[in-house]
């Protein structure tokens, strides 16, 4: 029996709460995450002699409006780098207890609408909708049904709450994410089962969930550019080149995902890595990688409100020798100034011991809260 799998997901969820809760902002450039803290001196100038301002501020960028995104600025990204791109944007701070306040109330309508709900952070979410299929109707039009499902679903939210999202529905979770991603904003994409294959094979190798810069920079030297390509490596080769990663990237470019929406699902650790193109001993190059995947991390725990107790950083040298120091505090927090200072000295511990290059740095928090 086929399934269908229902996404959800809030568009640039902290940013449009405060376009609600500040009319005003609307069509302007909105960046949820830190005070840049410009430097009010000139250090230099610009490409027409204009008077150049340097930002200083700490932290990264949690949500930025389309309006932002037009220049460039985007999740994750440091707030200095994004004062730069758009000096003239609305820099907030986060207001996490009203987008908190905001996503329990979302998540509370889209859970009525089905017992087969898993909630993936603030603004996302996965509905298994699968009791639309029948015996009375074919596939094809149980979809149809599911179309109309998710109009509901997106109507009844802005009436609520006056927040537009958008839905992917399709086959399984990771088709259904995927329609998701294609139709923002304020979208709906189905994807029935039919579809699938012609849906994924124009799509580059960067939409595929799970393939970032670094893989998809190795797939392009494979002459790899779209997910049709990458169906043309054998599934021995994907592992060989790729290890356990092969094996999903292989099985995602057919649209496969045997997940379920798991009501009951709880993170009990969050965990970025980064395996360099080669092996380095530059201390420049990895703590610049290391301080994206801290940024990342972060974001993360943010997202979600989790406290951490326990810091993990991983190295892998030359050789695939594999090496993890860690930390746990007395109490849970959600200090990231503590966190980055702390992971950094575990980090730099692991370059003075042990002269050797390095392939791999990750780092894993946990005992979350």
């Amino acid at each position: 029996m086929g399934r269908i799998i229902l996404h959800i997901d809030m568009d640039y969820f902290f940013a449009q709460i405060e376009e609600r809760e500040n009319p005003q902002f609307k069509g302007k450039p909105v960046v949820v995450g830190a005070d840049p803290t410009p430097e009010q001196v000139r250090y230099g100038a610009g490409p027409k002699g204009e008077k150049m301002m340097r930002a200083t501020g700490r932290g990264v960028v949690s949500t930025a409006n389309y309006e932002a995104r037009k220049y460039g600025v985007h999740s994750a990204m440091p707030i200095s780098q994004a004062w730069r791109l758009c000096p003239d944007a609305i820099f907030l701070p986060v207001n996490f207890e009203l987008y908190e306040e905001v996503s329990e109330k979302i998540m509370q309508i889209i859970k009525k609408y089905s017992p087969l709900f898993e909630q993936v952070s603030l603004d996302e979410a996965f509905l298994d909708i699968s009791f639309l299929i029948d015996s009375t109707s074919s596939l094809q039009e149980s979809f149809q049904k599911a179309k109309k499902f998710a109009e509901k679903l997106k109507e009844k939210i802005f009436q609520k709450e006056k927040l537009t999202s958008t839905t992917g529905i399709g086959p399984n979770k990771l088709i259904a994410k995927m329609a998701t991603n294609k139709a923002k904003p304020n979208g709906l994409l189905v994807i029935t089962p039919n579809r699938v294959k012609n849906f994924l094979e124009p799509l580059d190798i960067e939409e595929l969930p799970g393939i970032g810069p670094k893989t998809a920079e190795r797939l392009r030297q494979l002459q790899i550019q779209n997910i049709k390509d990458l169906k043309k490596l054998s599934k021995t080769k994907l592992q060989d080149s790729f290890g356990k990663t092969g094996t999903t990237m292989y099985e995602k470019a057919r649209g496969i995902d045997e997940n379920s929406v798991n009501p009951e699902k709880i993170i009990k650790s969050i965990g970025k890595e980064h395996t360099f193109e080669k092996d380095t001993r530059d201390s420049q190059i990895i703590f610049e990688t290391f301080d994206r995947i801290i940024n990342e991390v972060c974001q993360e725990l943010l997202e979600n409100k989790f406290n951490f107790k326990t810091i993990t950083v991983i190295c892998r040298y030359h050789g695939f020798e594999t090496h993890t120091k860690s930390k746990t505090f007395k109490k849970a927090t959600q200090n990231f100034e503590i966190l980055k200072k702390e992971v950094k000295k575990l980090l730099l511990k692991f370059l003075l011991e042990k002269p050797k290059l390095i392939r791999l740095v990750g780092l894993r928090v946990s005992s979350l809260e």
